[in-house]
């Protein structure tokens, strides 16, 4: 990862620090769980996408805080609610113990929920994002449904009833787009809206290079998998294939996998060559998700 993009994941992590609530404000419990399962690590994509897009289009980092908070806060909710014995029943997450084996399966869930509704909170509230209220609302609306039954929930719907079956790979895709992509597509669009971008040709080339460089991040997941181990990764390796869940490895094969997320990432770069010298931060995002060894 660039320098750049360095200290723009540790903006983020500031960003989130400051928008958390307190632990030490009551309901204690619930909001040391909440900050346990956003402040834990984590490669930061999905708020890099934001403040990288909004970048491109002339955006101060400062009024892309909020939305790139939100999309984190989503991410970790989601991560909290997966890791339940429910759903992906696994019990470490970024190299430390997941929110239900640190907290108690309970609060775990009620931090998710509490989560969710921050995001949201975080995206209407914030003062430093100036743009006009048409606009916030319609990034109020891009998030709630990258995160609800058209996106990241019936994504994960669509894993759960895909466990034990060989699905084709449209079918694959479809379950990929949603559960993954719809978060970091996004991304991507709430970053050029958060810099008042309204080119329509533009917010195309970045729906087609987020929905690329989302299948692309989980064909790269779906070879980690395989390839790498449980301390390198710092979640359970190989749980996938030990649970009988479709994979793009499992479903093309080895080689045809990397085959598609050179192919994928490739489709992405192209989508965003019009954009200039302002949109390397971008590239050099598709190149990050396409060659990460975590």
């Amino acid at each position: 990862m660039t320098p750049e993009l360095i200290a723009l994941s540790a903006r983020a992590d500031d960003a989130l620090a400051r928008l958390l609530p307190p632990d030490e404000q009551p309901p204690v419990e619930l909001h040391r769980a909440m900050r346990y399962a956003v402040l834990g690590g984590g490669k930061r994509l999905r708020p890099l996408l934001v403040y990288a897009t909004g970048s491109a289009f002339g955006a101060a980092p400062e009024a892309l805080d909020a939305p790139a908070a939100a999309v984190e806060i989503i991410h970790a909710y989601s991560l909290v609610h997966d890791d339940l014995p429910a759903m992906d029943d696994d019990s470490l997450r970024r190299g430390r113990p997941t929110c239900h084996v640190a907290f108690g399966e309970a609060m775990a869930i009620l931090a998710g929920d509490a989560l969710q509704a921050l995001a949201f909170e975080v995206l209407a509230n914030d003062a430093a994002l100036t743009v006009d209220a048409q606009t916030r609302l319609e990034m109020l609306r891009v998030l709630a449904l990258a995160c609800g039954s058209h996106g990241m929930a019936g994504g994960q719907a669509f894993d759960l009833a895909a466990v034990g079956r060989k699905l084709a790979p449209a079918e694959l895709e479809r379950m990929h787009v949603h559960k993954t992509g719809a978060l970091i597509r996004a991304s991507v669009r709430l970053g050029a809206l958060g810099a008042g971008c309204a080119d329509t040709r533009a917010l195309d080339a970045l729906e087609t290079y987020g929905h690329c460089i989302g299948l692309a991040f989980q064909v790269r997941d779906d070879l980690l998998d395989i390839e790498a181990g449980t301390e390198q990764l710092g979640k359970t390796a190989g749980k996938d294939v030990a649970a009988n869940k479709p994979t793009y490895p499992a479903i093309l094969g080895v080689e045809a996998s990397r085959a598609e997320l050179a192919a994928l990432t490739v489709r992405a770069l192209d989508a965003i060559a019009a954009l200039g010298p302002h949109a390397e931060p971008l590239r050099d995002l598709a190149r990050f998700v396409a060659e990460r060894r975590a």
